[in-house]
């Protein structure tokens, strides 16, 4: 259709072309004829007749061969011309054609592989979406399939415990059993003795007088002996040397690399203080030289809260809720007392080294029975606030706890119960308590609105109070202690802002002496021990790690 039309076009060219040349050749034969014309004109004025009709018909035949002559080469020019445009023309508009077929080839060879890609691409797409639907499918069944583990792990977890549940009241039924059996024992024990002691009265005689001047002496001499002995049992109790008022730093040392968490001494008085970390060490030294006598870790490196010492035996507390216990000679870890669901924020070991009472954020105190291979569980207290401190003077005697909400509670070991409760004894927690050397009924307590408390636990009563303007608590793990002398005749604290440690007379309230210089961060823990053969007896650490030992 195109090649048509360029044909008709330049036909359409041409004839245009040959009706201009037409006019052209019309327009000179005219001219020729008016010539012609003129000549005859002339002519017949020399000889009018025969001339004329002569010249005219000459005129007239070569006008008329010119004539066709013109149109002849006209008509041959034009046609060869035509031709060969037309033939130019054909060429280009097959050359166009071939080009065209070309691209049209191309277009659909590039169609097809188009169609071809198209429907692999609907191939992956109708797999894609099988696999999708089986995968729905296969979810869909995993679900199910963890709603019933979750429907069995609830089940299973709330047998679990409720086994617990049982296995612990078992335990404390036996304990209780246990324990009623050892008061059996102790008191069939003493009606023994005293059956004992009656039948050898009675051998003697009830009343019988020394019969001599030598026995009066003897016996005289014995009951002064005896209280010699209770003398000297009372000094090395509480140490040697009373009550040594700190004056200077003896050693400073960078114990650990993080901040310290607890600093206590010895309870057998040795000379060595453990100190613990939020690096997740515990670390023994001798406060003679200040050297380090020994590197106790656990826990990954999560922060140790808490650390006790006494009878040969390193205890710790972490935020991996866990309680160690490693013996001191050999270097090993003897005990993991796991049980808590939370951070365990204090540890204290009973006198004899035989238990362990641990406070945890858990709301729980959980007394550990250590002195087998095995350690036991014998008793939990339960509270809605945790504990952050506790403390233990006898065995017989309950266990003295502070807690966040302020409050102070007493507990019975044996029955599990909660004897006394001081509730806000302190405002914003109670971070330590202590009970005081050779008293029974007092203990010391320190707080987060930076005072210290001595109660009287028959009365419920505060006994005295001990604050300072410069005296800021700002941890709840800041620590206070009783001088460990009998009479407990001073009090102490670390700032936990400016770095000092606080000394007050116990009999006025004052302050006694303030120590600065020594740490440059603030304290966050202290103990007074009863001191070994040096008689060194205070020992400080702060938040960048640094432990104090004072002369």
């Amino acid at each position: 259709s195109n090649l048509a039309d360029a044909l008709q076009t330049r036909c359409e060219s041409l004839e245009k072309q040959y009706y201009l040349e037409q006019q052209q050749l019309l327009v000179e034969a005219h001219q020729i004829e008016e010539a012609a014309q003129d000549h005859g004109t002339n002519t017949n004025e020399n000889d009018p007749s025969t001339a004329a009709s002569s010249e005219n018909t000459r005129l007239r035949v070569e006008v008329a061969q010119l004539h066709s002559g013109l149109k002849e080469k006209i008509k041959k020019e034009l046609h060869s011309t035509a031709a060969m445009e037309a033939r130019q023309a054909f060429d280009s508009l097959q050359e166009e054609k071939l080009a065209q077929e070309t691209t049209i080839s191309s277009l659909k060879m590039e169609l097809e592989r188009s169609n071809e890609i198209t429907t692999h691409l609907q191939t992956e797409l109708e797999n894609a979406k099988s696999l999708t639907r089986l995968s729905e499918k296969q979810f869909d069944g995993l679900k199910d399939a963890i709603r019933q583990l979750q429907l069995e792990n609830e089940e299973k977890t709330t047998l679990n415990e409720r086994l617990v549940e049982n296995a612990v009241a078992e335990k404390e039924k036996m304990a209780e059993q246990f324990n009623s059996m050892n008061d059996m024992v102790e008191k069939l024990q003493k009606e023994i003795s005293m059956l004992r002691s009656y039948n050898k009265k009675s051998e003697k005689g009830w009343f019988r007088l020394p019969n001599s001047q030598k026995e009066s002496k003897s016996t005289a001499a014995v009951e002064e002996t005896s209280a010699d002995d209770t003398a000297a049992a009372q000094a090395r109790k509480w140490g040697a040397f009373g009550a040594v008022l700190p004056s200077k730093p003896l050693y400073t040392i960078k114990a650990h690399r993080e901040d310290a968490s607890c600093v206590m001494y010895d309870g057998t008085n040795l000379n060595l203080v453990a100190t613990s970390s939020s690096d997740a060490t515990v670390r023994v030294w001798d406060t003679s030289n200040g050297q380090l006598q020994a590197t106790f870790s656990g826990g990954g490196s999560l922060p140790m809260t808490g650390v006790d010492m006494s009878g040969g035996l390193v205890t710790c507390c972490g935020a991996d809720k866990t309680c160690r216990v490693w013996q001191y000679k050999t270097k090993r870890l003897i005990h993991q007392l796991a049980g808590h669901s939370q951070k365990i924020t204090c540890v204290k070991l009973f006198p004899g080294e035989k238990n362990i009472v641990t406070g945890s954020a858990d709301r729980s105190i959980r007394i550990w029975d250590i002195s087998r291979h095995i350690y036991t569980q014998t008793t939990t207290f339960r509270h809605s606030s945790t504990a952050n401190c506790s403390d233990v003077f006898v065995e017989t005697q309950p266990v003295v706890t502070g807690h966040l909400d302020g409050g102070v509670r007493f507990w019975d070991v044996r029955s599990g119960d909660r004897v006394l409760d001081i509730p806000t004894f302190h405002e914003g927690g109670v971070t330590s308590v202590q009970w005081k050397p050779g008293s029974s009924h007092q203990v010391l307590t320190c707080g987060r609105d930076s005072t210290m408390k001595i109660i009287d636990v028959r009365t419920q009563s505060v006994v005295k109070t001990f604050r300072n303007s410069a005296l800021r608590i700002v941890s709840n793990n800041a620590r206070c202690s009783f001088s460990p002398d009998a009479a407990g005749k001073y009090v102490a604290c670390g700032g936990g802002d400016n770095g000092d440690v606080f000394v007050f007379d116990v009999a006025t309230a004052d302050l006694k002496k303030r120590l600065s210089s020594a740490h440059q961060s603030g304290v966050v823990g202290l103990a007074w021990g009863k001191g070994g053969t040096n008689g060194q007896q205070i020992a400080t650490v702060d938040k960048s790690g640094v432990l104090v030992l004072w002369a």
